[in-house]
């Protein structure tokens, strides 16, 4: 996932921090703890995160919620995110609620940010019809085939056009 970050990347949001794996890997690949918004549902969780990592925004929320909570805790100040890292569960979600928390993370995502997302399914897990609703794509960026079940990596961003050019007009 830290791999998939873009180039210069300096504000991150986290979409389920849970024990803090993620977290301590952004803080080790130089991100600063006070640049990072680290979101979880959980409650226990959270304490976890909050106690482990106090210079970074913790917030207990729902990501449904992303960019109010970024508002009420300051996040948003700091400009846009360059990236969101979710492990959150997808797949398993209505496309209702995909597209409420993929479009939060955009809302908050500079132009050339992108989601980052965690999978344990075979297919990416935002719903293509979500995906061209709100003109992004997605790419796979890596598989682990070693681990049970595979885990799988998928990167979404903005489409971009594809500029006209005379030659490409013939």
């Amino acid at each position: 996932m830290i791999a998939e970050l873009p180039d210069r990347a300096r504000r991150v949001v986290e979409l389920g921090g849970g024990t803090g794996v993620f977290t301590q890997a952004l803080i080790d690949h130089g991100i600063a703890p006070h640049d990072m918004l680290v979101l979880e549902l959980n409650e226990d969780l959270h304490h976890h995160l909050h106690e482990r990592f106090p210079l970074a925004h913790v917030v207990c929320g729902d990501a449904m919620q992303l960019p109010s909570i970024a508002e009420r805790c300051g996040f948003s100040a700091g400009g846009p995110a360059d990236a969101v890292l979710s492990g959150l569960g997808l797949l398993s979600m209505s496309k209702a609620t995909q597209r409420g928390i993929v479009e939060g993370a955009f809302t908050l995502l500079a132009p050339e940010g992108r989601l980052i997302q965690f999978t344990y399914g075979p297919t990416c897990p935002v719903n293509k019809e979500v995906l061209a609703a709100l003109h992004l794509k997605a790419r796979r960026a890596s598989m682990t085939l070693w681990n049970m079940p595979p885990a799988t990596i998928y990167v979404i961003s903005r489409q971009r056009s594809k500029a006209i050019t005379p030659t490409s007009m013939r």
